[in-house]
């Protein structure tokens, strides 16, 4: 079973610049080991001006991946910030209205009716 191998859009591009050049389809195929059909389709891709269409989605694609990376940075910061405030809530001081005297120690809770 053949390997399918993917090309950058600027590999193809050069590929077809070398042909334009007058680069012969066996010298080309030969020396990137492509297939002569392959490079004849890359050809009608750069004609139809698909290579330009590619440029432009790849671009979008790079700007989207950043936003979306600086808004995970963003959510994950967040997220350790709301972390660190629910922990300060737990573990922070009590309210000033009850007692915190060493001596008689904080005030107790008022216990159930009927309770020993």
């Amino acid at each position: 079973m053949s390997r399918h191998r993917t090309h950058s859009t600027a590999f193809k591009r050069q590929v077809v610049q070398e042909y334009l050049a007058g680069e012969t389809l066996h010298a080309l195929g030969k020396r990137h080991d492509l297939s002569r059909n392959l490079i004849r389709i890359w050809l009608q891709k750069h004609e139809a001006g698909a290579f330009e269409e590619e440029a432009v989605a790849a671009d979008m694609v790079q700007e989207y991946e950043a936003r979306i990376a600086a808004l995970e940075r963003l959510v994950g910061k967040q997220a350790m910030e709301l972390e660190l405030l629910k922990g300060a809530l737990k573990n922070g001081p009590r309210a000033r209205s009850g007692s915190t005297s060493v001596i008689t120690g904080p005030t107790g809770s008022a216990s159930a009716k009927g309770a020993s």
